[in-house]
């Protein structure tokens, strides 16, 4: 799995219990003030009965990476206090060059990997969280409900606290337009393993996957950051069935200083710059959206046949909507292994040429109104 077990393994003390069927995986940089609440939405986890979730069933893997604080004195004393709790804990200092939360991340899920492919199970779950996030009750039942019918992948809801801060109202509009992205997905380029309701969230704060698939995708991409979402187009890219489920849920904190210098607390720095500023949210127009899903669907259902021929009439039709060449097309569709490779090359191809011309971002608050306008016709 290209050079996946390079590293030390870092659990090696414990081996996993023979019913364990998932592994959750939490990285932990100077997390003291979180820790313990995001241990504690782990081990009081429930059935569907709501009832305690039997512990043998699911293990957590802790990792405190370059800590300054008291976070791995937290993890210890924690786990002596919940013997039958199944948390294995380590701690790392990697060079700075390392010292990412793609690296750390990687590391994990590889172990995870490890520990679950040598029980034989290749059905088994990695399920990634944070060290400042809280899981739902039922977040590791959901989630191997959600793999039992047959998904790759499950994407859980990130959810946020209310509070006071001044870009609530900017997030709050992001969430709405994306996820009026995600029902005209849902209407317009539906998907039998994930239907209404969706979302559209797939990160490290939630993020699932069966052994199997993470062997397939070549494990998690070696980015520094952004490596959940380099890993969600990784799955794409070959097809895999990712569900974005609803009832998976976790509440993740909403700071300004973040781990990286992109992801969430960046975005929401930049509201903040926005806000003071008093400048606009932009997004892509509604038209824009459901003129490329609805290409997206007429191609989709045209590769599904593809063994029947090439419909070159339509693949024509197809590329002039979207403002790309059609000859280029016509040979991609010919030699891609996967719908999701052709449709990822479709969508660079976009965003550099003549599509962001055609249609420029409007107001968040007009792509807003237009979407839903859309959905009710």
């Amino acid at each position: 799995m290209n050079g996946a077990f390079a590293q030390p393994l870092l659990f090696n003390d414990t081996p996993p219990s023979l019913q364990t069927r998932l592994t959750v995986i939490v990285p932990v940089r100077n997390e003291a003030d979180q820790l313990t609440e995001t241990l504690e939405a782990l081990r009081k986890q429930l059935d569907g009965n709501s009832l305690p979730l039997n512990p043998l069933l699911y293990e957590v893997l802790l990792l405190a990476n370059n800590c300054t604080d008291s976070s791995f004195d937290i993890a210890r004393r924690y786990q002596q206090k919940y013997p039958a709790f199944h948390l294995h804990i380590a701690q790392v200092h990697l060079p700075p060059e390392k010292a990412n939360i793609g690296t750390v991340r990687r590391m994990l899920m590889d172990e995870a990997y490890r520990r679950l492919t040598s029980l034989g199970r290749s059905d088994g779950i990695i399920a990634s969280t944070d060290g400042d996030t809280v899981v739902d009750s039922h977040w590791v039942y959901n989630i191997m409900l959600e793999m039992a019918k047959g998904n790759d992948a499950v994407g859980g809801r990130i959810l946020t606290r209310p509070d006071q801060s001044s870009v609530r109202l900017f997030h709050l509009r992001d969430v709405m337009y994306r996820t009026l992205v995600a029902k005209a997905e849902a209407l317009f380029d539906p998907c039998l393993h994930d239907p209404w309701p969706r979302h559209f969230q797939h990160f490290g704060a939630s993020i699932a996957v069966t052994c199997h698939m993470y062997e397939q995708v070549g494990g998690l991409p070696e980015t520094p950051y952004l490596e959940d979402e380099a890993f969600y187009r990784a799955l794409l890219r070959i097809d895999a069935k990712v569900r974005k489920s609803p009832h998976v849920k976790v509440y993740t904190s909403t700071r300004l200083q973040g781990r990286v210098a992109v992801g969430f607390s960046e975005q929401l720095r930049y509201w903040s710059i926005m806000n003071q500023g008093n400048q606009c949210q932009l997004a892509e127009p509604a038209g824009a959206v459901i003129t490329r899903l609805s290409n997206r669907q007429q191609l989709r259902l045209c590769w599904q046949k593809r063994n029947q021929g090439v419909h070159t009439d339509l693949l024509k039709r197809i590329a002039l909507e979207l403002f790309i060449d059609s000859d280029w097309l016509i040979e991609q569709f010919k030699k891609s292994r996967f719908f999701g490779e052709i449709w990822e090359m479709i969508d660079e191809r976009m965003t550099s040429g003549q599509w962001i011309t055609q249609w420029k971002p409007v107001p968040i608050t007009v792509a807003i109104r237009d979407m839903r306008n859309y959905l009710v016709r």
